[in-house]
């Protein structure tokens, strides 16, 4: 056998994890930086030389080189297919590879001499019968892939370094394999390894083959399934084997994923037995998908992960105390629970018959008074995790409770996805707008809460989808509602009520000092000392531009104040810096909405004539001031009898009779002319007409306005009132009292009576509210005429509204 070494000066041109052999043709894309160097600096060089440029392909592997390259020349330098430029390069003979050099050009020159060896001829006789063995298993490779024009161009190469390395176009051999056949420079072993890799391509798809033949011959329809399945192990078996691959199947990594995983010792059992179902089921059978979808889902909820809560208690009221102004009963109600906790856990008593020490409170308040954003300020002050779940508008009880798995894209429950996203088990979880929960024929979410919400059964929940238990019962769940009605009575039972009864004035004007007025002036682009706005002026917004019992009206108001001051300054009417006075309000953002009774002219209230009262009432955004109207008809046109409107309830409708029987049985008494009350016929309104009312609580305010009407007696402007009536004139006790008297506060209400039984519920009110009004607690419906009544002009016959 003959060799040949002749000593070269090239350009490296690398090749990363690929592998060019002698003979080959490539295409290369000028565009990688290498390959641009070694060309241009190949053809720098060959300017001076007779030839071709040529270059020096070196594989290089994870960033190093290979120790045998090839001598390659530059056939044409043009446009590849996709149209970026490229280099036709072909492989001529091995090159080994000695120190580097320079050279012309940005490349990397090296120094190398010539390897190739060539077979003396005649070709020796077992030397023939390999070159015989490797057509034939390249030809039945070949015919296997449908590449007959190549079997021809095979077939014809009689050298026998030629044909070795033509194995090199091989798309089965690794990057590895085809180095070791570049680094072989002896033809005959070269052609052994390319044979010995081409018969063990072909023997491992020879076994596939016959698995698959094996199988499927004589398979019934009972056998089928069982011996699909030992097909595919049968298969993964001999790919591990022959590829040396040493990794587990995929259901041998969700083993070693749940036991490496800290998990209770009943979910951990349930996980083993999924992962038993999907060892023995198929990678085509939905059920497979089913199992990893749910393993994924339990392997990724926090079983054993908790955060420590923050026991410093005064640290935790600074917080709820910085972020929220008033709210002291969810503050004292935070408070306690950590305090609890505390001496709990220095107790040694965190786990209490397998329970812990959670809360379920339901923040029960109009809107806007800052029922969610205390929820991340509760959070925040217990060192947990937050986690806000919307229920608004949610009627599937699967939302809560999670589907089965049997149905297709079935989910984990609302419940398990927010411990899931909060990555702890004890977080605080809002579960917001729980009043606005939905029921059809999907089910009624709110059943679905009883267990989720009930301190004796949430350390055992079970949701739908997970079917284990999970542990609920260190959770906090913060319920928000605005209408207490609507909760179900059975998931009302399980929560501790706390009521949120709006805000005084006082508490509105620092609400939007210390929190609305910042984030509105970054929100409006102004830096804090461009726009002051002065207490009057917010003073003057919480109390005339806007009535409610929260705040996001009066953000509204700020905000477009704010909004207001900024165009002005970008047109160059204002300069800045400027502060906002209550002057300054009307020609900004217009008159007021809302002027208080005793702020108008006495010619303009409401109460300037005989029939109307001021009640008080509580609706969904809080409490609010309700004017009852009363008329009699014309006795000529009229029917007798008592006509209601305004969308009255049942109730409201029953007291209004009430009130009606207990002046026609009492009318003499009161020295009121109930004559009237027979023949003619009574009309009793309640304005805003379009909006729903009930409830008892405006009997005092009917049989006052009737009062009023038949003695022509004017109802005092600064008098409100609210208490349900009996048919024996006894005032009765009613809810809401809190939220009435703040609105009684708002609507500039100076005196207000309510029942004697209420008194105790005094006791809630802000101490600076009622030191603004003057609040008679009576018990009969006598004091409240006397009370409420202006005194009558002396000689002055009544003057009684007759209804048109």
């Amino acid at each position: 056998m003959a060799s040949t070494s002749t000593p070269l000066t090239l350009p490296v041109l690398p090749l990363d994890d690929e592998v060019v052999l002698p003979g080959m043709v490539v295409p290369l894309d000028l565009n990688d930086t290498d390959v641009r160097a070694a060309v241009e600096a190949a053809q720098a060089a060959a300017r001076s030389e007779p030839g071709k440029p040529k270059v020096l392909l070196v594989p290089r592997i994870d960033g190093e080189y290979a120790g045998t390259g090839v001598l390659g020349t530059i056939e044409q330098v043009g446009r590849l297919a996709d149209g970026d430029p490229g280099a036709l390069i072909r492989g001529r003979s091995r090159v080994k590879i000695g120190a580097g050099t320079t050279g012309p050009g940005a490349a990397l020159w090296v120094e190398g001499t010539t390897v190739d060896q060539t077979v003396p001829e005649p070709l020796p006789g077992h030397v023939t019968e390999l070159v015989k063995e490797y057509k034939a298993l390249a030809t039945a490779w070949l015919r296997k892939r449908g590449a007959w024009q190549v079997v021809d161009r095979v077939q014809a190469i009689d050298d026998v370094s030629t044909l070795a390395d033509n194995s090199g176009y091989s798309p089965f051999l690794t990057t590895e394999q085809k180095v070791e056949l570049l680094e072989t420079a002896d033809p005959v072993a070269r052609l052994k390894l390319a044979t010995q890799q081409l018969r063990d391509h072909l023997a491992e798809q020879d076994v596939a083959e016959t698995i698959a033949k094996d199988v499927q011959e004589g398979v019934d329809k009972q056998q089928r399934e069982f011996l699909l399945r030992r097909q595919l192990e049968a298969v993964r078996k001999e790919l591990r084997e022959l590829n040396g691959e040493q990794e587990g199947e995929e259901s041998d990594d969700y083993r070693a994923r749940v036991e490496a995983a800290d998990l209770p010792e009943k979910v951990r059992e349930a996980a083993l037995k999924e992962v038993d179902k999907l060892e023995r089921s198929s990678d085509q059978s939905p059920e497979g998908s089913w199992i990893r979808t749910w393993l994924d889902t339990v392997l990724e909820l926090p079983w054993n992960e908790r955060t420590e809560d923050a026991y410093d208690i005064q640290g935790a009221k600074e917080i709820l105390d910085a972020e929220h102004a008033g709210l002291e009963d969810v503050k004292e109600r935070i408070t306690e629970y950590l305090a609890v906790r505390k001496r709990r856990n220095d107790r040694g008593l965190g786990v209490v018959g397998g329970r812990r020490g959670g809360a379920v409170l339901a923040l029960v308040g109009p809107p806007g008074v800052g029922k969610t954003s205390l929820g991340e300020s509760v959070a925040h002050a217990m060192g947990r995790k937050f986690v806000r779940v919307a229920l608004g508008g949610v009627r599937d009880e699967a939302e809560i409770r999670g589907h089965r798995r049997t149905y297709v894209g079935a989910l984990p429950g609302r419940i398990v996805r927010a411990i899931k996203e909060a990555g702890s088990m004890n977080p605080v979880v809002l579960l917001d707008e729980i009043d606005k929960v939905g029921s059809d024929f999907r089910g009624d979410p709110a059943a679905a809460l009883l267990e989720v919400l009930d301190p004796a059964q949430n350390h055992t929940f079970r949701d739908h989808y997970l079917e284990v238990e999970l542990d609920l019962s260190d959770v906090v769940f913060l319920a928000t509602a605005n209408v207490l009605e609507a909760i179900p009575e059975a998931l009302l039972d399980r929560m501790e009520l706390v009521r949120l009864d709006g805000y005084t004035e006082d508490e509105k004007i620092v609400i939007a000092r210390d929190h609305l007025l910042p984030r509105q002036l970054e929100r409006a682009g102004l830096a804090k000392d461009e726009v002051v706005i002065d207490e009057s002026a917010l003073r003057k917004l919480a109390g005339e531009y806007t009535r409610e019992a929260g705040v996001r009206t009066l953000e509204r108001s700020i905000a477009r104040l704010l909004r207001k001051v900024a165009a002005q300054h970008e047109l160059g009417e204002r300069e800045l810096p400027f502060t906002v006075t209550d002057e300054e309000l009307r020609g900004l953002i217009g008159r007021p909405h809302h002027v208080p009774e005793s702020a108008q002219d006495p010619a303009e209230r409401r109460t300037a004539v005989p029939g109307v009262a001021t009640g008080l009432a509580v609706t969904g955004a809080g409490g609010d001031v309700l004017f009852v109207e009363a008329s009699l008809a014309d006795p000529e046109t009229g029917a007798a009898g008592l006509t209601l409107t305004g969308q009255l309830g049942d109730v409201m409708k029953e007291s209004a009779q009430i009130a009606l029987s207990f002046l026609r049985s009492h009318g003499a008494e009161l020295e009121l002319p109930v004559g009237d009350l027979k023949d003619r016929g009574v009309h009793i309104h309640f304005p805003a007409g379009a909006v729903p009312k009930d409830g008892p609580s405006a009997g005092v305010t009917m049989t006052t306005a009737l009062a009023s009407l038949l003695s022509g007696r004017l109802v005092r402007t600064d008098v409100a009132m609210t208490g349900e009536v009996s048919l024996t004139g006894r005032v009765l006790p009613i809810g809401g009292v809190k939220q009435k008297l703040l609105a009684a506060h708002r609507a500039g209400v100076s005196t207000v009576i309510i029942p004697k039984r209420n008194e105790a519920d005094l006791d809630d009110v802000p101490a600076e509210v009622l030191d603004k009004l003057d609040v008679h607690a009576v018990t009969d419906v006598r004091q409240v005429l006397e009370l409420a009544l202006s005194p009558a002009k002396n000689g002055a016959a009544p003057e009684v509204p007759v209804a048109a």
